[in-house]
């Protein structure tokens, strides 16, 4: 029996995939629910299980967009499981003919004839040459009597000036789906928001005692869990959106659409890029609950486990561009939220304080917002908020029991 098996639906928005890996072979012998595939959507990277034990027939290529519910390979049910660890690929192997051979003189390049078309572009060829600034006379066009064709201007690299010596070699290769829809979005935000950016500075002093005071009793109690600067900064962005709601909303259209709960995006590297899961009703959650839901968020993202659930929605997002070494930015609103906290490294930097000046671990913070929507007086009042919170983390976050918010 032959199955046909057809790409599941990942979400409800999505319509397309791309495969991004076959993790078999034609031919190969699979058993059920093992992961045959990594397909790429514009949210995710997911794997794709075998339904069925049998010899798999792929029906398409790697980077190939294939529809939702299109058929990607067969797999014929009713064979027999090879012998050992040996494969079907390995077990029938085709009977060569010999290959006569062929001198090299023989071989002669086919020129062109050169004529009134050789080195013309194409209509769509010149415009893509014009977008890219490279001449028609630089490039050597593949058409018929040699007319530049699409392919040839999307190929075409601009000149590298002229070599002095040592590696010079180039890659081009086609961007994931998830980095595509990236990139879109990152491009949408600059053009249809309003965005601006307003700065803070945070003493994280006692941030710093805090933790070292309860750091290992909370791992100890919490089965391995960590006291983070997530949990902080969360905690204090949950209590900020509380105080200015409008940083907590989002434009649709001629409206303006507020939430009383506070779902918080966390920022995370991946091995197929930026992932932004998302910490629900992060304004319930406990420190130690904080903590445990971005480390299981982080390990599905990091093992390419991460769903499409796991990244939809979020009403504000936290960025951290500080683990990278980032001591200031400017982050980029993740549509169609209206603000972004940016995160970065600490440096111990003197300030005055009381009249003196004293050395203090200290990060800068950045808050990028959507001025359509949110006005200077609530980011910037949201931005201190914050700041107050992480250097008043006892009075502010704990309610002046630290045992109690931490559950020791």
């Amino acid at each position: 029996m032959i199955l046909e098996m057809k790409v599941p639906s990942p979400g409800e928005s999505i319509k397309e995939v791309e495969i991004a890996t076959w993790l078999v072979k034609d031919g190969d012998y699979v058993e059920k629910d093992q992961a045959i595939a990594e397909v790429d959507s514009d949210k995710a990277t997911l794997e794709l299980p075998a339904e069925a034990s049998g010899i798999i027939t792929l029906k398409a290529e790697e980077g190939d967009a294939v529809a939702v519910g299109a058929v990607v390979c067969l797999i014929d049910t009713g064979a027999a499981k090879p012998s050992g660890a040996a494969t079907a690929t390995e077990i029938v192997k085709p009977i060569e003919a010999p290959k006569a051979e062929v001198k090299a003189d023989s071989v002669k390049p086919v020129v062109a004839p050169t004529t009134y078309s050789s080195q013309t572009p194409s209509p769509a060829a010149r415009k893509i040459l014009e977008e890219k600034n490279i001449q028609p006379s630089d490039i050597v066009g593949t058409g018929k009597d040699g007319r530049i064709t699409k392919d040839d201007a999307v190929n075409a690299v601009p000149s590298m000036g002229t070599p002095t010596g040592g590696s010079r070699g180039t890659e081009r290769t086609k961007l994931s789906m998830l980095r595509r829809k990236v990139a879109e979005r990152l491009v949408a935000a600059k053009n249809e928001t309003a965005m601006l950016t307003t700065f803070n500075e945070v003493n994280m002093t006692p941030i710093n005692t805090l933790r070292n005071e309860y750091k290992d009793a909370f791992k100890a109690k919490h089965g391995g869990v960590g006291l983070g600067y997530m949990s902080f900064f969360t905690k204090a962005v949950t209590r900020a959106l509380q105080l200015y709601p409008d940083v907590n909303s989002m434009m649709d259209g001629d409206y303006k659409i507020g939430f009383d709960f506070c779902d918080i995006s966390i920022a995370v590297s991946g091995p197929k890029g930026l992932m932004v899961p998302v910490v629900r009703n992060a304004e319930n959650l406990t420190f130690r609950g904080i903590e445990a839901d971005i480390k299981r968020l982080a390990i599905k993202a990091r093992d390419g486990q991460i769903t499409v659930d796991d990244m939809t929605g979020g009403t504000f997002t936290i960025t951290n561009g500080g683990v990278f070494g980032s001591m200031l930015s400017t982050p980029i609103i993740n549509p169609p939220q209206s603000g972004i906290l940016g995160m970065h490294n600490i440096i111990e930097r003197p300030i005055a304080v009381n009249g003196k000046v004293e050395i203090h671990p200290m990060m800068y913070v950045a808050l990028s917002y959507d001025h359509r929507i949110i006005d200077g007086r609530e980011s910037v009042g949201f931005l201190v908020a914050v700041k107050e919170a992480l250097e008043n983390p006892v009075e502010l976050l704990c309610d002046n029991n630290p045992k109690k918010a931490f559950e020791l």
